[in-house]
């Protein structure tokens, strides 16, 4: 059965609405939120492009579609069909888009939108019992097929967005290092020239001072 729903931002993971009362008698239901939050951080620095994908957690597994620079994901049982999640996904999809579209992009606090948590909480209903002849005639839609759909660890998802975030700032300190270290080159080299071409100049500076003096003398 379904858990836990959240939308939220793709560009910068800002959280948009979700099930108010998801997760209330849930174990570990804060680790799964931090977990959720970590992979819309990791969507929102692009480390995963998929825009349909299935990640499993313990007992659970996340279940996330992106359209529209809008990421809907759901949490649920592992044996909860994979087939009915997305259909449920879908659904919230159609409604938030067609409700709050123009006003996603410029939705600056979090949870702008939380009064959608009525259509979750009505649509969630529909999806709990999958014996249900609605959800079984879902079930059984061979139009709407999920097995193409990519299916991942957690740590594995996370892991990979850390070490892109460790190389990325490997990357700018090897960047930041490369130019202290040129600008040292460049005082090295003007070091390197004054030491060699001061004592020329002081000869050439004293000779010419002599023939300076010659010509007043004379």
């Amino acid at each position: 059965m379904v858990k836990m729903t959240l939308i939220a931002r793709v560009t910068d993971g800002l959280p948009l609405a979700e099930g108010l009362d998801d997760g209330r008698d849930l174990p570990d239901s804060d680790m799964y939120k931090q977990q959720v939050k970590s992979l819309f951080k990791n969507l929102s620095r692009g480390h995963n492009e998929a825009s349909r994908m299935s990640v499993e957690t313990g007992p659970y597994i996340f279940h996330y579609i992106i359209e529209g620079r809008v990421c809907y994901l759901t949490m649920c049982d592992r044996s909860y069909p994979k087939k009915l999640a997305f259909q449920y996904l879908e659904d919230l999809k159609n409604e938030f888009e067609r409700v709050n579209g123009p006003n996603i992009v410029t939705a600056a606090r979090p949870y702008a939108f939380i009064k959608f948590d009525t259509f979750i909480q009505k649509t969630k209903k529909l999806y709990q019992d999958t014996r249900t002849q609605r959800n079984i005639a879902k079930l059984n839609d061979e139009l709407y097929e999920v097995h193409q759909i990519m299916t991942r660890n957690v740590q594995e998802v996370l892991g990979v967005g850390e070490k892109l975030d460790q190389v990325s700032e490997m990357s700018s300190r090897l960047t930041s290092e490369s130019r202290v270290y040129a600008d040292k080159a460049k005082d090295l080299n003007r070091q390197a020239l004054i030491r060699k071409w001061a004592p020329v100049a002081i000869v050439l500076g004293v000779v010419f001072l002599l023939f300076w003096v010659k010509n007043k003398l004379w």
